[in-house]
Parts: structure tokens; sequence; C-alpha cells
């Protein structure tokens, strides 16, 4: 019995449950990485009121960005994101774990891109 031994280190595990590849990360960073507005979650009904609230924003703002919706797992685990629904602005999280209204997407837009 050992009480002092040096621990083994296990291999570190995936955040996706080893389901990935290293072609499938590639690409989910490289799109991680491109400019724009995302919601990122599943495609439930509090993804598409998050996307709606964005969507008015983005139009008071007078900015004409598509809207992603990204539902793969492996793209929004990218993100280090694990509660959705998502916001991401031009590659990076301004929030994720609630539904915005339309004057708190605006503010965090305008803070992203202003």
């Amino acid at each position: 019995m050992r009480l002092f031994s040096k621990k083994k280190e296990e291999p570190a595990s995936c955040c996706c449950g080893g389901n990935c590849t290293p072609e499938t990360m590639a690409h989910a960073e490289a799109v991680k990485a491109s400019s724009g507005v995302k919601v990122l979650g599943s495609g439930c009904a509090k993804c598409n009121a998050l996307e709606e609230a964005a969507c008015e924003a983005l139009a008071e703002l007078g900015m004409d960005t598509a809207i992603d919706h990204v539902t793969d797992f492996t793209q929004i685990a990218a993100y280090g994101v694990m509660t959705t629904p998502a916001l991401v602005v031009d590659g990076k999280v301004v929030s994720y774990g609630k539904v915005l209204k339309k004057d708190e997407a605006k503010a965090l837009i305008q803070k992203v891109r202003g």
C-alpha cells in the first residue's frame, strides 16, 4: 500500500465525451474565429427567443448582420459554453444561460462592436 506515491495522471478527456476528432475540433475552432453574431443552443424555445431578441437589437442598431444559430455541440463546446442559450458577438461569448431581452442584447452588442 502506497500512501505517498505519485498519482497517475489521467489523460485529459474531451468536453464532448471523446466523440470529437481532430478534424471536427479544427472545424469548430475555425467557425469560432469567424466574426458575426451567433446564438448557441439546441434550438429550443429559449434559444429561439434569444435569437429573436438579438435580431431586433441588430435592427435597432442599424446593423445588417445575419445571425447564425449553432446547434452542433462540438462547436458550442469550442466556445467553452456549458449552459445554453448563449450569445456570441465577433467570436466573444457575451452571455450564456439566460434569455436576454432586446435592450440587454443591444447593450452587449454595442459594447463589443462599439
